[in-house]
């Protein structure tokens, strides 16, 4: 009960002081009307300083609109900022991305390189054992030997020939 009627007691003060700033104020427009009544040398100063008071506040409020021009191109350059941030972290990620699929398949081609350089050392070996098989063949042959009656040049030859 006491903060309640400590409120609105706060309430009547702030409220007498702004009717009490705005007699005030009219006191002072009505003087100040009254004084530009006379037309003498004190109304002409004060009309001067009114109107350069005016002046004074059409540029400050156009200086505010420029501040809140300015302030909002800010705001815009920012967002942008941000979004061109993502966009580049986006980026960045795809080309990690990319990279790590360029390194699995460049894996991949080395181990078919290799797989194809072996396949290729295989032949190379197989057409040599060929080669070496039909020359011991030919030298058997060749020597006139029987070789069908010798049962272990006989078991050669024949193998021999399966290997070819």
């Amino acid at each position: 009960a006491a903060k309640d009627l400590e409120k609105d007691l706060e309430e009547v003060k702030v409220s007498l002081e702004n009717k009490t700033l705005a007699l005030q104020r009219i006191q002072v427009m009505v003087a100040l009307r009254n004084k530009m009544k006379q037309n003498d040398n004190d109304s002409r100063l004060i009309m001067e300083t009114t109107k350069h008071i005016v002046t004074l506040s059409k540029t400050i409020i156009d200086y505010q609109q420029q501040v809140r021009e300015k302030e909002q191109k800010l705001i815009d350059i920012k967002r942008k900022r941000l979004s061109l941030k993502k966009a580049g972290g986006q980026k960045l990620l795809q080309i990690h991305t990319m990279m790590k699929k360029q390194k699995e398949e460049q894996a991949g081609m080395n181990v078919s390189t290799t797989l194809e350089k072996m396949r290729d050392n295989f032949q190379k070996e197989r057409h040599i054992t060929t080669i070496i098989q039909n020359v011991f063949q030919n030298i058997i042959i060749g020597s006139r030997v029987n070789w069908a009656e010798d049962p272990y040049l006989k078991a050669i030859v024949l193998q021999l020939e399966k290997n070819v």
